[in-house]
């Protein structure tokens, strides 16, 4: 058995990047996790490292769910490198343990046995990663020769350099409040934020960003909306908030995800409410609820303009707005704005 070498475990994209810095990879890599640009960089760095661009078609093997079977599997593995001195083998998406047992005992050989001059990498982007650790062979084999690299979803303190760094590179400034700003309205992937990085340098006709840059041209994610929405109501604009989800509706949302989205937002709230009651912070929020310093620091400013009794009051409406949606025949995009109505009423109130 092939193994691998005797390396820290408790951190394997550091290990990853070891291996790609010093030009020796492993036999096996298990690519996962949230922050596909991330999964996308070092796959390409390792190609970068193992193939050429004159020799590519005969040393890149790329097997996914339409073509994987185990003797294509097989044959591209133990394929000779052509003009090159190693080879890489792709398979995307491929649940491995949810294939026969024959199959599965044949590819744990074959993983097992890895020849020097060839890496696999098992990526999964949108298939999760579950390994049944009960089908030992297949475990066995994909733990002690395989280094297993999840790409976690990076905090604020990774990407507000990395936000400033890239606008940087557009010719660009901009200040880290308006980065956390950026990140908090586009769910903070790797993959949303550079994309709209590239439009905002585009649209802005100065050397700094501006707010007002973010906003023309971002489209946010449901959270960050409903955030905007909560904002509006804290500050008496009760119409603007009305047209917030009006926002959400003709961006397609689903009423029932923009009803929980409301509820998690409230409930994020109330606990707020009860931390600043208590003489706490926002870092006991971010701590609470797993969230990063700049929507915890939000949240905790949204709470001071409400009441712990408007906070009561919100949680029964839209529980009250589920149970409607989901046993009348009203429509739910009225009894969304019927909700909307409600709380800013509850909110007037004080």
């Amino acid at each position: 058995m092939a193994k691998k070498p005797d390396k820290e475990k408790t951190d394997n994209l550091q290990v990853l990047k070891n291996d790609i810095r010093s030009g020796a990879p492993a036999r096996l890599y298990v690519f996962h996790g949230e922050e596909s640009f991330l999964l996308h960089h070092y796959f390409e760095q390792l190609k970068k490292l193992l193939l050429d661009d004159l020799t590519e078609s005969f040393n890149f093997h790329k097997l996914n769910t339409e073509n994987f079977d185990i003797q294509s599997f097989a044959d591209s593995v133990e394929a000779m490198p052509m003009m090159a001195e190693r080879t890489l083998v792709q398979v995307d998406e491929v649940d491995l343990f949810k294939l026969p047992e024959a199959d599965r005992t044949r590819i744990g050989e074959i993983l097992s046995d890895i020849p020097d001059y060839c890496t696999v990498v098992l990526t999964y982007e949108t298939t999760p990663w579950k390994p049944d650790k009960r089908l030992k062979k297949l475990w066995d084999s994909i733990d002690s020769c395989g280094t297993i690299v999840e790409f976690e979803k990076q905090g604020q303190r990774e990407l507000i350099p990395w936000v400033s760094r890239h606008f940087l590179a557009r010719g660009k400034r901009i200040s880290n409040d308006l980065c956390a700003y950026l990140i908090d309205v586009t769910g903070g992937t790797m993959t949303a934020l550079a994309g709209e990085i590239g439009k905002i340098a585009a649209y802005s006709g100065a050397d700094e960003i501006v707010k007002a840059d973010i906003d023309a041209v971002t489209e946010p994610v449901l959270d960050a909306v409903v955030f905007q929405m909560t904002d509006l109501m804290g500050e008496g604009k009760y119409g603007q908030a009305l047209q917030k989800l009006q926002t959400l509706l003709k961006m397609q949302q689903k009423p029932l995800e923009i009803l929980g989205a409301i509820g998690g937002h409230f409930r994020r709230i109330s606990t707020a409410r009860t931390l600043l009651d208590h003489g706490r912070g926002a870092s006991e929020l971010a701590k609470l609820y797993g969230i990063t310093e700049y929507p915890a620091r939000k949240t905790m400013d949204a709470a001071r303009r409400f009441r712990p009794e408007f906070c009561a009051r919100a949680a029964e409406l839209v529980l009250e707005t589920d149970y409607r949606m989901k046993t009348s025949f009203d429509e739910p995009e009225r009894l969304l704005e019927l909700l909307i109505l409600q709380l800013a009423q509850e909110a007037r109130r004080g």
